[in-house]
């Protein structure tokens, strides 16, 4: 019974951060217009309560939604099932396709994870202190190479995986037109990995960078720059710095 609540708690608060503020799908759409094209197609890595994808859909774009976690699964399931521009997958991501074991929090639902190493490095984090892990089920895990070759290339890839976004880079074997991916401050070598991954793939100097900070919806340098500066960037955040964002983009 206490499980039951600490879920539905969790889910209750998860709705409220998404959703409760009015104003909050004019800011989404007015920020991910520069990705994500009216007519294109967009990845949803960890869609959680679903705003992003409801943005996405409100640009005019295609939408294929990756959750794992089943309570999320339904509830993107009773908002989304009905529209056919909308892929919905209880999937996970990573460097190959199997089955991996879910870290989930209860209480705090939208930092579920298959990054046992996350769990253990930044769970003893002050921003993570209040998160409590608990050993969730198998999930299937698929990778971006295959959500391409059965959906087509997308303009734009959302990874908000918690600490496991360089494993589902790693089942990339081509760049993208833009990508963004979470970095955290106790875990930034995962951050530069990515940003690595992405080097490899596309060339050396073909993709810009440029951060967002939390929830704030708004990038630090527009205008983007090279790897280089945005791994100083990340190597002199502080360990008690804000988590939030890196998006990446093919410059034209």
């Amino acid at each position: 019974m206490g499980e039951q609540l600490d879920r539905q708690f969790g889910l209750l608060r998860s709705l409220l951060v998404y959703r409760a503020i009015p104003w909050r799908g004019m800011q989404l759409r007015r920020f991910y217009r520069r990705f994500v094209p009216a007519g294109g197609l967009a990845f949803d890595v960890g869609a959680h309560a679903g705003n992003r994808v409801l943005a996405f859909r409100q640009l005019g774009a295609r939408v294929v939604a990756l959750e794992p976690q089943a309570d999320f699964v339904r509830l993107l399931q009773r908002r989304f099932g009905t529209d056919p521009e909308v892929t919905l997958l209880p999937q996970a991501l990573g460097r190959a396709p199997g089955q991996a074991r879910l870290m989930a929090s209860p209480r705090t639902p939208s930092v579920a994870t298959l990054s046992t190493d996350f769990v253990a490095r930044a769970g003893a984090a002050p921003s993570f202190r209040g998160v409590q892990w608990e050993t969730g089920p198998l999930v299937e895990v698929t990778t971006l190479d295959a959500l391409i070759a059965a959906h087509g290339m997308p303009d734009f890839v959302k990874i908000d995986v918690e600490g496991f976004e360089l494993e589902v880079l790693m089942g990339l074997s081509q760049p993208v037109p833009a990508v963004s991916f979470e970095f955290v401050p106790a875990v930034r070598d995962v951050a530069l990995g990515c940003i690595d991954r992405l080097e490899a793939l596309a060339g050396a100097g073909r993709y810009r960078y440029a951060v967002s900070l939390g929830e704030r919806l708004m990038l630090l340098n527009p205008e983007g720059e090279p790897a280089d500066a945005m791994r100083a960037w990340l190597h002199n955040m502080p360990p008690d710095g804000p988590s939030g964002d890196v998006h990446a983009w093919l410059a034209r």
